[in-house]
């Protein structure tokens, strides 16, 4: 009896406990970013769970912003450049002068790993997309653009 009562306990903290963890990709998003500051800044545990803290709210932040203004990557770059902005102001709280400094000095470069890996999993477009050419309908001809480059297309051209 006592063994079906452990084995049942344990089988509920098992299922709970996989029912608990977060594999959204806000987090496996800020997780990425995360570990990645903290090696290479050579944080403390303290430090470490900090930034966790404060990447996850700002990796939120961030997704709300290219999911609102999807269809304009310039108005995305630009509110999420005011983000990283709020997330300097919190780093500076807890980094040492030497590791802030270098944070600092490689914040473009932690902003492109943060973006590559969001479009490499399919959360934001990839600026290296290639784009289809756009066609537009005029009567029985299509006037076709790609790039800088228009083409008229009548029905006899498409041969």
């Amino acid at each position: 009896m006592k063994k079906i009562i452990v084995m049942t306990c344990l089988g509920f903290v098992t299922a709970f406990s996989s029912i608990a963890q977060d594999n959204s990709p806000a987090t496996t998003r800020a997780n990425r970013l995360s570990n990645q500051m903290i090696r290479e800044l050579r944080l403390n545990n303290f430090q470490a769970s900090r930034l966790r803290a404060i990447n996850q709210d700002k990796v939120n932040k961030m997704m709300a912003i290219e999911s609102k203004y999807a269809n304009d990557p310039a108005l995305v770059d630009k509110n999420c450049l005011g983000v990283c902005k709020e997330r300097d102001n919190e780093l500076a709280n807890i980094l040492s002068s030497d590791q802030y400094s270098s944070y600092y000095s490689s914040r473009s470069q932690y902003y492109k790993f943060d973006k590559d890996f969001a479009a490499k999993i399919g959360l934001i477009p990839s600026a290296t997309a290639k784009k289809e050419p756009t066609s537009l309908p005029i009567g029985n001809e299509r006037v076709v653009t790609k790039g800088s480059k228009q083409a008229v297309i009548r029905p006899d051209d498409s041969k």
